[in-house]
This record gives C-alpha cells, structure tokens and sequence, in this order.
C-alpha cells in the first residue's frame, strides 16, 4: 500500500491516548503523567560523549572501538546510541525528577530484565538507535499489565485500534499487545516507518509516536508558515508530547552514566533470558507452569498476552519459558499423552439450550466452543453432546488472568475515602456513575481496573472510593426489623408475559440481567417465550415496598 495512502489512517490511530506512566514511588498529577518539580534547576545535564556527539547527524551510529560485544546489556545500549539535542532545559527538568526517584531504578530494570534482550535485538538489526530500548520505561516502567485511561496496554502502551493496525489481536483468549515479543515487533515496525517518515530525524519520530505523525506534520507545516524553525524544540505541540521526548533523552542520560547520577540498575547479561517455545496446539498454563517448574505468576509475567487460563484454540500457543527451565519442560511435555495438554468435558445438549448459553456456564466464548466441536454456525440439537474445554485447576489458581487482575485492583485498600460497591444498570456509563457519587471518572476506572472508554456490563459491580457521607449509594439491604438474614433471599419462579424482556424483568426483580441468564441457562439474545419459566433468587429487602 502507498505510505502516502496510510497516513491519514495512522494519525487516527495514533498512540497520542496513552499517557506516559510515572514511576509508582514519585508523586504524579493523577492523570497518568509525571509531575515535574517547577522549582527545579533550569541548567541542562552534562551533554553525553562517548560514542555520540552532539554534532551527530539525527539517526547516526558511531562506531565503537571495542571490537567485542559488551558482556552488560545496559554498556551495548549505551553503545547504541544515536540520537543528538539533549542540551535543553526541558531535558534538564526531567533528568532532575528521574533522577530524584531512588531504588525505582532498581525495580523497572529488574523488570525490564526478561524482555529487554529481545527488544535490543529487534532494534539492533534494523539499525534503530538503541535509546529506543528504554521507551518503554517511559511508556509502562516495564509493567507488563500496565493499561492507561486512554486504554493502552502492555510495556509499549498500544491503544486497541493502533495495535490492530499492526497486526496485534485482540480477543477474549489474548491481547497481542501485552504479548512482549508481538508488541516489540509491531512497535518496532511503527518507529521504523516513522524514522524514514521524518528522514532520520528521531526527535520527530519520538514525538510523532506518542502524538501520532499527523499532529507532528501540522506542528511542522504552521511553523513553515509562520518562518519559524521546523525542529522538534521548536514546534507547538500537545503539552504530554512536549515533555515525553525529554523524558526519553532525560532517561537515556541517567542511564549512560548511572553511578555517576546516583542511580541502581540491575545487571542484565547480553544474552537471551528466556527461551522461545512454539507449541502446535492449546495448552493448560497450569500443566505449562508444573512442566517448566516455575510458579503461576512468573509464567503469566514472561507470557502476559494470555488472559485466561490456557492459550488461545487457535493460537498463538508460544510460550516463553526461562532459559534454565525450557530443556526440562520440552523433555516432560513429551512425555504428556495428547489429552492431557487439555481437559475436556462433554456436555450433553438439553432442549432450549443455546451454544451463548453453554458458552456461558463454561465462562468460554462461543467462537471456542464452535471451534473446539468444528461447527460453523450456531446451529445445536438436544442430544447432541459438545466437547467443552475447562480449566484444570480452581479459577484461583490462575493467579494473573485478566478477571484475575481486574478483582485484585478492586480488592485492593485505598487511603481515598469509603469503599462502596455499585451494580451496573442499563444505560450507566463512567460518567453518570461518576457523578451519583462525586468522583471523579477516571480515579473511577482506575480504581476497577479500567478505562474511561471501557463498555460496562449490565450487573457488573464496581468498587467507589468516596469521602464519608458524600455521594449516591445502592439501596440498603441490610435485612430490615423482623427478617432474618437467612430469610432475605428466597426462590421465585416467574412465569413471562407478553412483551417482557431480560432487562424489564431484571428490573422489576431487582436483580442482574447476567445472574438471569446464568440461573436459567440463556443467552445474551435469548428470545422469551410467554409462559415460559424463568427461576430468580431474590432479596426481598430489596423489593420495592407495596
């Protein structure tokens, strides 16, 4: 496709929505940036030599007069850089607040530590300037799982519609962008096109990454107008990129002489951390952690695009394994008969079953039941049985899925005031939620981890952090004067009438349109028949009053 043609597409699907994130132990603004200290000193830092002089033109590489490759991969990114112009002011009041930050440093390349050889590798062979490497401290501080209010995820912060644009899915199963490898390709691929976008100009590139190349190339073309330079110093641009590039140039200085500037890295050796497994079918990550001897967590950590319980029917089924653990674990999993990489259960189809319905009670999509019994539509007969896959341990096991994680954030104590709990009702959204009980929207999301954007589901319930005695609440079900608390839920069955829905009868009952489809097994587009039976438990303490 013409590049030309592109542009218009790819400044729409700009990563401008993904705020940069602070680090956890420096105070920030709230809204996913970090703070800057405005009493900070206006001297810029010592300008770097080594292998790049200021007077390098914009995407050079220096050749280096050791002929061995370093031992550190810190001293071979350092050796990698490239990129000219950190004598500002703008860079000198970063580099004073990152500098500021203490045993962070000591966290993020702990982090940083299984995935940064393959992200220099990547960089390394397209001939990209390795300060590149350290974007993603800038992007997620090497979180894995970080996700912003702007809905972007993973260590190099792709919003859903960029990360589709470079070929990451996104799915129930798994989200390439939080896939390491994936995303460092994809994101890779966009720097890249950037870099030949503005000529080997990687201030541009930088800025156009994080604002997208159609608000960059408008930035240049008022600034030609006007007479004024066209260089990345001197462009008006939104104020998040105009300090995102001095946060990369500020970064890549601290860590071309940490010592120096008082800061801890953690060695990382320049070689592979872990090791790259292809499988040819679906595998239970539990089964995967106990073949590789590791626990849960570090498994979900080094393979964080997986956001249930095993990897995705159709793929990608890679795993990434440590190095010292992926002989042993090709070894054992040889020795797995076939139907042990999965456990399956058959399902004997009822009359007025649904394949949403099945779907469902498995806590599965419909596209993997179709997929695992090679259907093609939804057609299904009472009698039939289906092969359902199912997880091998007890949901809680699976310490890092993406329900996992959301209830882990909501569970967490915040110093922010009262916990409340709120159910979803149809048409709530962040905002009219927000403003029942006086918070603000995105404190809202964050609190269930969440974005702004995010669709929320009818019976959902979210956790409120509000100031005592502020705000809207749930009506009060505690059990009224005179009934027992073992009375206040009772079995209803509810005989449907003409024109009822799942929503008007969720409604009348005081219940979840989902604990309705869940109790009479039904999907989401299930069609009710008059006469039909469906079976609720209701709080009666939480029935309108006669």
């Amino acid at each position: 496709m013409n590049r030309s043609l592109l542009l218009p597409l790819i400044a729409a699907l700009t990563l401008a929505g993904c705020a940069s994130v602070p680090p956890e132990d420096a105070t920030g603004t709230g809204d996913g940036t970090a703070a800057t200290d405005p009493q900070a000193s206006a001297s810029p830092p010592p300008l770097m030599t080594g292998n790049r002089a200021a007077s390098d033109p914009p995407g050079s590489r220096q050749a280096t007069d050791e002929a061995a490759p370093p031992d550190d991969l810190w001293e071979r990114i350092r050796r990698g850089y490239a990129i000219p112009g950190h004598d500002n002011p703008r860079v000198a009041r970063q580099f004073n607040d990152y500098a500021s930050y203490g045993d962070y440093w000591l966290r993020v390349s702990r982090r940083a530590q299984p995935y940064l050889h393959p992200i220099v590798e990547t960089l390394d062979d397209r001939g990209i300037p390795l300060e590149l490497a350290l974007l993603p401290i800038v992007e997620s501080a090497f979180r894995p799982f970080a996700y912003s209010h702007g809905r972007a995820a993973g260590i190099w912060q792709f919003i859903p519609a960029t990360g589709r644009h470079y070929g990451l899915e996104q799915n129930w199963w798994y989200d390439g962008r939080r896939d390491v490898l994936a995303a460092t390709e994809a994101a890779v691929d966009y720097l890249s096109y950037l870099g030949e976008m503005f000529e080997g100009d990687w201030l541009l590139a930088i800025a156009a990454y994080n604002a997208g190349e159609g608000t960059v190339q408008r930035a240049i073309e008022r600034n030609r107008r006007a007479g004024r330079p066209t260089d990345y110093w001197s462009l008006d641009l939104p104020e998040e990129t105009m300090n995102y590039v001095p946060r990369l140039l500020a970064i890549s200085e601290l860590v071309a002489d940490p010592e120096r500037h008082g800061i801890e890295l953690e060695p990382i050796a320049n070689r592979p951390a872990v090791e790259q497994i292809e499988l040819d079918r679906q595998i239970d990550l539990a089964l995967a952690a106990d073949l590789a001897d590791i626990d849960m967590e570090t498994l979900y950590r080094l393979n964080p695009g997986y956001n249930r319980w095993a990897t995705p029917p159709t793929g990608p089924h890679r795993l990434l394994l440590p190095r010292d653990r992926a002989r042993a674990f090709r070894a054992r999993l040889a020795e797995q008969p076939d139907n042990a990489w999965m456990r399956w259960q058959r399902h004997q189809i009822a009359r007025g079953e649904t394949l949403g319905g099945i779907a469902a009670q498995y806590h599965i999509t419909v596209d993997s039941l179709r997929s695992a019994n090679d259907l093609d539509g939804a057609l299904i007969r009472a009698g039939d049985h289906l092969l359902v896959p199912i997880a091998s341990r007890p949901t809680g096991e699976y310490v890092m899925t993406a329900g996992a994680r959301q209830q882990k954030n909501r569970n967490r104590q915040r110093d922010e005031g009262e916990r409340r709990l709120y159910t979803v009702r149809s048409g709530d959204s962040f905002w009219s939620i927000a403003q029942r009980f006086g918070v603000g929207v995105r404190p809202l999301a964050r609190w269930n981890g969440m974005a702004p954007g995010d669709t929320l589901g009818v019976g959902e319930q979210l956790v409120v952090w509000t100031q005592r005695g502020t705000g809207d609440s749930q009506p009060d079900r505690r059990a009224r004067p005179g009934i027992a608390a073992g009375d206040r839920l009772q079995s209803v069955t509810y005989s449907v009438r003409e024109g009822d829905s799942l929503y008007r009868i969720a409604r009348q009952f005081n219940v979840s349109i989902d604990d309705l489809q869940r109790w009479n097994d039904l999907s989401a587009d299930a069609y009710l028949q008059p006469g039909q039976s469906l079976r609720m438990r209701v709080d009666v303490t939480a029935q309108s009053s006669p």
